[in-house]
Order: structure tokens, then sequence, then C-alpha cells
């Protein structure tokens, strides 16, 4: 997956509501917040988009077995039916 942050990316301030103790906790840590804060955030997103389309493989993956299931053997209502 590539991404478009990194160091030669446009920057752009924005605004966060943070507590106020854990930015002075961070700030005495670094000399570079904003580049924690957006190193942090690639994480994130890189893992929450690698979850996503796990989920949607699986979900496809599911899907695909049930229609293999259902065009073999039929739907199981079908010995229920009155139609």
């Amino acid at each position: 997956m590539k991404s478009n942050a990194g160091a030669a990316s446009r920057k752009r301030p924005v605004n966060l509501t943070l507590s106020e103790d854990l930015v002075s906790q961070a700030k005495s840590l670094t000399d570079n917040l904003s580049g924690v804060v957006e190193s942090l955030l690639l994480e994130y997103v890189s893992r929450e988009q690698r979850e996503r389309l796990q989920k949607s493989k699986a979900i496809e993956a599911a899907v695909a077995s049930w229609n293999k299931f259902n065009s073999e053997s039929g739907s199981i209502a079908d010995e229920y039916t009155t139609l």
C-alpha cells in the first residue's frame, strides 16, 4: 500500500482537541510533536485499511462459498416452499 504521507507531502495546519496534560508530556519527550502524531496517524490509517480489506475479502469468500453451495445443492429453503 502506498501512502501520500511523508516528508515530501504537502502539509497543512489542522485543529485537534487534545488533553493539555498529555500534550505537555508529549512535548517534553519530542521536539517534533507534529511528526510523531503524523507517524502514529499513518500507522493507524494503514492498520485500519488492512483490517477493512481483510474483512472485505472474508465476506467475499463467504459469499462465494455460499453461492457455490447454493448452485450445487439449491437453496436450503426449497424443500419448504409452497410456491
